[in-house]
């Protein structure tokens, strides 16, 4: 794995001092000593998927890269940046194409191996989201001189050990130092390139179906053992078996996309702007994870809740009827969340037993997203 860290806690020599105490280093040169290891949370401000930028600095970004790289109309490009997508895809010969995509975030727990293991599920949902098979994966991490090397040798063995679950190997990735802790993977896998899953080709009288419930953020932010530990349980399981049953339909999903930093409102936000229809779901049919309600009406939010509203793909309606304990719970970031499909009707009730909950439905109309 390519480095440019020292991950024992020294500091090299010649390096700005950012803590208080020094020590002589080679040819008299003075060296920071190394801050004490807090854990992982103190370090990091927004973790998570929490930490994502809003929707119009990421279109920003995307439109910058798009008229950079004019990448419209070249061979091989199947889904770049006009749209973009929740990755890149490639077609390497008429049966195989290669999904390519990269994730990271600060820390949302202390525990190494957790986060090592939901950064890992994290990223490889981009892969699944396209309706592809994970192959193999880079680990992009960056980590201050005062995180020890076991700890971070604890994050890079559960990453990989979800990365192994999922029938893929980690094969190399980068690490440097920095004053913030970040993990994630560069993450590669490939799809039958006539059965790319795309964000855009949702149909009205589509079913809409989620995968996994909602509420890690706010449960993470309540800091309570138990409310914590559903999170975590729910941010390690990956969209592997989602991704499964759904390639197993005999009538495949015209959309899908995974729910995370945006939360559910802006993740179907994009899915109704790309695919310019409606999405109606009925909020009191969104499964959330146990204690999320509870958390949300006693006012536990996250930072993300607290930012400014930014501009999202679609307009996005929340009903008068509808709490604002759930209110916030659909806009609550998500990460490692669940995927959300729109497929026929007639094919709900084989996702059910894989964990699918049937929240809404597509229809005609000016691309927004209703929640009643």
């Amino acid at each position: 794995m390519n480095s440019s860290a020292d991950h024992g806690g020294r500091v090299d020599q010649g390096r700005e001092s950012r803590a208080g105490g020094a020590e002589v280093g080679g040819a008299g040169s003075v060296r920071a000593a190394a801050p004490a290891f807090g854990g992982l949370r103190a370090l990091a401000g927004c973790g998570g998927c929490a930490a994502k930028a809003p929707p119009d600095v990421v279109a920003l970004l995307a439109d910058v890269a798009a008229s950079a790289s004019r990448a419209t109309g070249v061979p091989g490009v199947l889904v770049g940046l006009e749209p973009a997508d929740d990755a890149a895809v490639y077609a390497l010969d008429a049966e195989r194409a290669l999904v390519a995509t990269v994730d990271f975030f600060p820390p949302i727990v202390d525990d190494p191996s957790d986060y090592g293991a939901i950064a890992a599920a994290n990223a490889l949902s981009d892969v699944y989201a396209m309706g592809g098979v994970p192959a193999f994966a880079l680990a992009v991490s960056g980590f201050p001189d005062s995180v020890p090397a076991e700890v971070i040798e604890s994050v890079a063995r559960a990453a990989a050990r979800v990365v192994a679950d999922c029938g893929a190997l980690v094969l190399g990735g980068h690490t440097i130092r920095c004053r913030e802790p970040v993990f994630g993977l560069c993450a590669f896998g490939f799809v039958d390139p006539r059965r790319v899953w795309r964000k855009s080709g949702a149909r009205p009288g589509d079913a809409l179906v989620l995968s996994k419930p909602l509420g890690t953020g706010i449960l993470v932010s309540s800091a309570r053992p138990a409310a914590v530990g559903a999170a975590v349980a729910a941010m390690r399981e990956t969209n592997r078996v989602a991704a499964e049953r759904l390639r197993a339909l005999a009538v495949g999903p015209s959309a899908v996309t995974d729910v995370t930093g945006f939360g559910l409102a802006g993740h179907a936000a994009e899915m109704a702007g790309l695919s310019g229809v409606q999405l109606r779901i009925e909020a009191a049919r969104v499964p959330l994870l146990e204690g999320a309600l509870a958390a949300a009406r006693e006012g536990v939010r996250t930072s993300a809740h607290r930012r400014p509203a930014r501009d999202a793909a679609a307009p996005v309606v929340v009903g008068a009827a509808v709490e604002p304990a759930l209110h916030a719970l659909l806009h609550d970031p998500q990460t490692s969340g669940g995927l959300l499909a729109a497929v026929p009707p007639g094919a709900v009730e084989a996702l059910l037993d894989a964990g699918f909950v049937a929240i809404g439905e597509v229809a005609k109309g000016s691309a927004r997203v209703e929640f009643h």
